[in-house]
């Protein structure tokens, strides 16, 4: 079912704000910090150490006045380093310091964090998020919420981590229409893809690798799921197609069901696998899904390894950008955190808002999964007897599914089955998963082992 998208600033020992026909003399910027763990860590060092430099950036210092933590988090030896007294564990308390000008949320997850972002935003303070999951769905609330309340939102760490991305969408592509992003955007699922493309080892131990490197979370469910890369898709789409994506309009799958033999069939047939993110725009509509994908060796994101992200963007001006590095860890994450901090005392310091806005237009359909036209690529384990190779291309054949190659292996005589892989012509998606569901009604299939789409 479809669905209806809804100046130059100087190295001052202070700055002058217009309040009216007077002017105040802002003598520093006041920080509020929301979190202490990996990412808001890694930002309290940086606004520390890289102090005097961020000075001169903004024309006069960054002050952090406030952190907000968990009681286990004051027994960190950052926690005890910085001073006990900037600490506190009471919301209430954080949000009553006078001179926080800026409030950086690095908790993350939806609640409480939603409720502080409108609090920080509705008190008249500008706003840095990392939260993926609180834009991707309540984006373009809070961008209105900052407008009405003159402050700024910013969350370029929200997608990508360091790479450049929520301001190029933002400001530098604006004059572009964007027909197309093409996005590996989970730097775990992308080490485990390419550790099982290189080594031929199996999902459960490229997993077990990524968790013990600190790649992958104890629980590893919103990466190898596809989640965390459904609600950065969501925040790419919303902003380039100027549509409210939710993440539940998103055709979700994730990694588990990868095999070895998988990547083993896509090198032969000139193929490598990635979990793709994937958002196209027509005149009327719009397709977003997030699903593991055969696209030729030869392309630019086949070659994306490791925790790296890439994201590649179609446009009617600039034709193809790709933007990559390194879309995780404190590092990168903290580094886009504290460059939207400095944007936002800039914006201090002129006495405005932000110009950044979350721009809907009416009119746009998602377009369900069901209309979606491409290859595919299915391996099945069949009985190993005559004319069974005629039965399934058969049932394809009655969904108007056409084959374009067909690889058989070696019968294994003990259980009399074959492994046959297919790759067909381009079918709409709608016919593939009925033929699907017939093939694994026939007797003389065994197991349908694997199908994976094709983007060439």
């Amino acid at each position: 079912m479809m669905r209806k998208c809804s100046g130059q600033f100087g190295t001052l020992s202070g700055a002058r704000i217009k309040l009216g026909v007077k002017e105040l003399k802002k003598q520093s910027i006041g920080i509020g910090l929301m979190g202490l763990g990996v990412v808001g860590g890694e930002v309290a060092r940086v606004l520390m150490d890289k102090a005097e430099v961020l000075a001169e950036q903004v024309g006069c210092p960054l002050v952090l006045r406030k952190v907000k933590v968990l009681e286990s988090d004051l027994a960190k030896p950052q926690a005890k380093e910085m001073g006990l007294q900037l600490f506190t564990t009471d919301a209430d308390e954080f949000f009553a310091e006078p001179e926080m000008d800026i409030v950086v949320e690095a908790i993350g997850g939806e609640e409480p964090a939603l409720d502080y972002l409108k609090r920080a935003l509705s008190g008249g303070k500008h706003v840095v998020t990392s939260n993926k999951e609180v834009i991707a769905k309540h984006g373009a609330e809070l961008f209105a919420l900052a407008q009405q309340y003159g402050v700024g939102l910013r969350c370029e760490a929200s997608v990508g981590g360091g790479i450049p991305l929520i301001a190029p969408f933002q400001q530098d592509l604006v004059a572009n229409k964007i027909s197309g992003i093409y996005a590996i955007i989970n730097g775990t699922t992308n080490y485990i893809l390419t550790r099982m493309a290189r080594e031929g080892t199996d999902f459960a131990s490229a997993l077990k690798r990524a968790q013990e490197l600190g790649y992958a979370e104890a629980n590893p469910e919103d990466d190898v799921d596809g989640i965390d890369a459904t609600y950065k898709l969501a925040i790419l789409a919303s902003l380039a197609f100027h549509c409210q994506v939710q993440p539940q309009d998103i055709h979700c799958e994730g990694i588990s069901r990868l095999d070895s033999r998988d990547f083993k069939y896509a090198r032969e047939l000139g193929f490598a696998i990635k979990l793709l993110a994937i958002a196209k725009q027509g005149d009327s509509w719009i397709e977003v899904r997030v699903h593991p994908v055969f696209i030729p060796e030869e392309s630019l994101l086949a070659k994306v390894d490791g925790v790296y992200n890439a994201i590649l963007v179609e446009a009617d001006l600039v034709g193809k950008v790709l933007f990559y590095g390194e879309g995780a860890g404190a590092l990168p994450t903290s580094s886009a955190v504290v460059a939207d901090v400095v944007s936002a005392a800039q914006d201090i310091i002129a006495g405005g808002g932000s110009r950044a806005r979350w721009r809907l237009e009416p009119g746009k359909i998602i377009k369900p999964m069901s209309e979606l036209e491409t290859r595919y690529y299915l391996r099945l384990n069949v009985a190993d007897r005559p004319g069974v190779l005629a039965q399934v291309s058969k049932v394809l054949g009655d969904h108007l599914i056409s084959i374009s190659s067909v690889i058989q292996q070696a019968a294994d005589s003990v259980s009399q089955t074959a492994e046959i892989v297919i790759m067909t012509h381009p079918a709409q998606e709608r016919e593939m998963q009925q033929a699907l569901d017939e093939l694994g009604h026939l007797a003389s299939v065994k197991q349908i082992c694997n199908f994976i789409r094709v983007e060439a």
